[in-house]
């Protein structure tokens, strides 16, 4: 009965996910008329790439996984800081699931061509647990990496805000020192910096408004605070060296914090193992004397 019902909930997800990709759903009249009258967005500061070797394989899925509304918003951000497109990333959360899903099944066919097969429950089992796994690690992994250069772009922004109150110091201009000082910082915040304010220049727009959609597009709150500092000394001619060099106070503050939350994490996973070991050494020299009074009952 068990494995009745388990194949039975199998081909039935299995005919759910054909009957969504022949039939997709069609978005309704209002949606629709939203999508004419909306105003064009701008575009996104943030490219991702729109290549890979994932969606050679999962890319027929990727239609049917749209269609239910995947991924969610949060992961959306978190692709575009990572610059991996949706398609891409819905390809891969495809071809991990079915890896996933069918891996323990070939295992149990060479059981079984050997002789020692273990039966279909507990295979079918394995691999569902398998599939959910492998549908869910892709957004994992997509949502660290999201949060690690999250972390690396305000240490970045840190020291552009010190690099900006210096020259504002010395005498240049708004803009000049939004442009001279992100041509001094190198790696991957200070290429996204840049290539925001080559873009305000090119659409003939204002830095910090770039930058403004940078921030929004990356989730920094700080960049957005930035900008609008920015603008102030750019329209009205505020003075915003103090308030520079408080925001970069309160960032360093805060990374520090989060250092040092991580290490004492990091040391307190480290007595895990040494917990599990005593705890199995201990039932080592524990079980034959309970199995002795045990067997004396």
């Amino acid at each position: 009965m068990i494995s009745m019902a388990l194949w039975g909930a199998g081909a039935g997800v299995g005919l759910w996910m054909l009957a969504a990709y022949v039939f997709p759903s069609r978005p309704s009249l209002r949606a629709l008329v939203d999508q004419l009258q909306a105003q064009p967005a701008p575009a996104p500061i943030l490219a991702p790439s729109s290549g890979g070797w994932a969606l050679s394989i999962g890319g027929p899925f990727v239609t049917v996984l749209t269609a239910m509304g995947l991924p969610g918003r949060t992961i959306r951000r978190d692709l575009a800081v990572v610059g991996k497109s949706i398609d891409h990333h819905l390809a891969e959360k495809v071809i991990f699931a079915l890896t996933g899903m069918l891996l323990p099944s070939l295992i149990h066919l060479a059981l079984v061509l050997a002789g020692t097969g273990l039966g279909w429950v507990v295979p079918f089992a394995i691999g569902s647990l398998f599939f959910v796994g492998g549908f869910l690690l892709p957004d994992l992994h997509v949502h660290q990496e999201a949060e690690r250069r999250r972390s690396t772009f305000r240490h970045a922004l840190s020291a552009y805000l010190n690099l900006i109150r210096v020259l504002l110091a010395g005498g240049a201009g708004v803009d000049g020192a939004l442009n001279f000082a992100v041509g001094i910082g190198k790696g991957w915040a200070f290429d996204q910096l840049r290539h925001a304010l080559v873009t305000a220049k090119l659409t003939r727009t204002t830095p910090w408004s770039a930058l403004r959609q940078l921030g929004t597009e990356l989730s920094v709150q700080q960049l957005v605070e930035l900008a609008a500092s920015v603008s102030l000394a750019g329209t009205e001619g505020a003075r915003v060296r103090a308030s520079l060099a408080a925001k970069a106070t309160s960032l360093r503050t805060r990374e520090l914090a989060l250092i040092e939350g991580e290490a004492q994490a990091a040391s307190e996973r480290m007595s895990v193992p040494v917990v599990v070991l005593c705890s199995g050494f201990l039932i080592f020299i524990g079980f034959p004397a309970i199995a002795n009074v045990l067997g004396g009952l």
